[in-house]
């Protein structure tokens, strides 16, 4: 079975994005939102466990949202007020149920980049 997983890195300082809020929503051919899980990051950056797997991981819509703004306020020196970026979506699909797809999130208070991991 495949699964979801997700990864962030701090590029203004150079090190995981410890403690990072992230909420996963799927997203219906409507456009409705429901949201499935808020984690937060662990010292790597990374969570304890894939966001989706085995049965939960389905075909379909997904958005993440990192909360980037929250994440750098804890280094006041690089955040002017209110913050260049807060939340960050990032919307994707998942056309493969058995495949994995890695979400990576490379961020600092004024930029980001993602690209689909393996």
């Amino acid at each position: 079975m495949g699964k979801l997983t997700t990864h962030v890195l701090d590029t203004a300082h150079g090190c995981p994005a410890a403690g990072m809020a992230i909420a996963l929503w799927a997203i219906n051919e409507s456009g409705e939102r429901k949201q499935l899980k808020q984690i937060t990051t662990n010292g790597d950056g990374r969570t304890n466990e894939p966001l989706l797997m085995d049965e939960e991981f389905t075909v379909g819509v997904y958005e993440l949202v990192f909360d980037v703004g929250e994440y750098f306020a804890r280094f006041p020196d690089t955040l002017p007020s209110p913050p260049f970026l807060n939340r960050v979506p990032i919307q994707f699909g998942i056309a493969d149920s058995t495949a994995h797809y890695h979400v990576p999130l490379l961020t600092s208070p004024w930029s980001y980049s993602t690209y689909r991991g393996s």
